[in-house]
């Protein structure tokens, strides 16, 4: 009766998304994942993760779940791949969703097709093949800047900076159609805001899914010189259409939203700090150690995808039981004052080494580089281009997300230069 009732639960989450009748029978342990005190995690959360990083939480109809927040258990957990499984398509199909639906790729497969597709994507990934994209993103950062600046009155970095830099570079990385773009954001925005209610997140890896499986056809047809035109090239039917949409689904997820909510949250990290903002804009050598700060500081990615329990294993003390569902804070964990001092001040002098903002383990972010890539060229452009902007609403008036998977800001008006 329980599994009956569970499958129920993920099909009406399936239909209609996590809405507000939805939210109220998850535990707040749980949500409190999901949200935000503006640029902090809730106070909520660094009280649990002093009090236990491990700690049960129980889901509807009985089903048990383990919320992991300290920076040692995190890792603990997202480096046991032996232990811990993100097969999405099995657990989904088990709980009644249908095969379609399910993503796939690399971020919710084991071992071994997730060690045979890895090592299809990684050489793409390579600073040989990224820095072919390099000039690109250098125009296409610029031709932002000369879009905002031929606008009047306030823009928004969010709509007109944040969002179209890493959509259009992922456009270049795959090989897709250019005018694209607007489909590509909505796509992969629809993914993670867990409050929108009306657009389930099933439903939009269908879509997603639906959208690549006829680029695949293309390429298949007509390889080009973008990523998916590479793997067809190289290593023709041996990966099929199914498993290609899949990596090209996992490149939108992982490079996209990400990508934009970082480079908007670090923007306003800028426009909050006059002083560092002006060391961003004159010292190169600035630029590396205030990315890593960002993305440890901001963590945009809140969760790691879910882990279930393939046996019964002992982490912290507390021993999950096999079946059971782990979520692991990568917010909580790059907070966590057992990873750094004072981890709650940003701090761009900081050593981040080893901070989790791309995960862990054998599913760390294929992609980091080329968001490092991104985020190096966009933020010192920005800043030399409007050394005068300035917010053009008090802070205090600025409106995060709710309650989301990948934290962002709704928008992000600025006057470009001084009135």
């Amino acid at each position: 009766m329980t599994a009956r009732i569970a499958r129920a639960f993920l099909s009406r989450i399936q239909q209609r998304g996590l809405g507000p009748a939805t939210i109220r029978l998850l535990p707040a342990d749980l949500l409190m994942l999901m949200r935000r005190d503006g640029m902090d995690p809730v106070e909520r959360l660094a009280k649990v993760q002093a009090r236990t990083p491990v700690s049960k939480v129980t889901l509807p109809f009985g089903m048990d779940a383990w919320i992991v927040t300290g920076y040692e258990e995190t890792k603990a957990v997202l480096g046991e791949a032996e232990a811990f499984s993100t097969d999405f398509a099995r657990l989904a199909v088990n709980a009644g969703v249908e095969a379609e639906q399910t993503p796939g790729g690399l971020g919710f497969s084991d071992p071994p097709v997730h060690t045979r597709l890895r090592r299809i994507l990684t050489p793409e990934f390579t600073m040989r093949r990224l820095r072919r994209l390099g000039p690109r993103i250098d125009a296409i950062v610029e031709e932002r800047l000369d879009a905002m600046e031929a606008r009047q009155g306030p823009v928004d970095l969010v709509q007109e900076f944040a969002l179209p830099i890493p959509s259009l570079t992922i456009c270049e990385l795959l090989g897709v159609p250019y005018e694209d773009r607007h489909d590509f954001q909505q796509l992969a925005m629809d993914r993670f805001d867990i409050a929108a209610g009306s657009t389930a997140p099933f439903g939009a890896m269908s879509a997603s899914l639906a959208y690549f499986r006829d680029i695949v056809k293309k390429q298949r047809a007509d390889p080009g010189d973008g990523l998916l035109g590479m793997i067809v090239r190289e290593h023709g039917d041996s990966v099929d259409d199914e498993e290609l949409a899949g990596l090209a689904d996992g490149v939108l997820t992982g490079g996209f939203e990400t990508t934009a909510s970082t480079l908007a949250l670090g923007s306003l990290v800028l426009l909050q700090d006059e002083g560092l903002a002006g060391r961003i804009r004159t010292e190169e050598a600035m630029t590396g150690p205030f990315v890593e700060e960002v993305l440890r500081y901001l963590t945009a990615v809140q969760i790691a995808f879910p882990r279930f329990a393939r046996r019964d294993i002992e982490i912290a003390g507390q021993t999950i039981p096999e079946g059971d569902m782990v979520l692991c804070s990568l917010s909580g964990a790059n907070r966590d004052p057992a990873y750094t001092a004072d981890s709650g001040r940003f701090d761009p002098h900081r050593d981040t080494g080893g901070h989790l903002a791309f995960g862990y383990g054998i599913h760390r972010c294929i992609g980091a580089e080329l968001a490092r890539m991104e985020l190096r060229a966009a933020y010192p452009a920005l800043l030399r281009r409007f050394p005068h902007m300035r917010l053009a609403t008090p802070p205090q008036d600025l409106n995060f997300r709710k309650l989301s998977i990948v934290y962002g800001i709704e928008s992000l008006p600025v006057h470009l230069r001084r009135s």
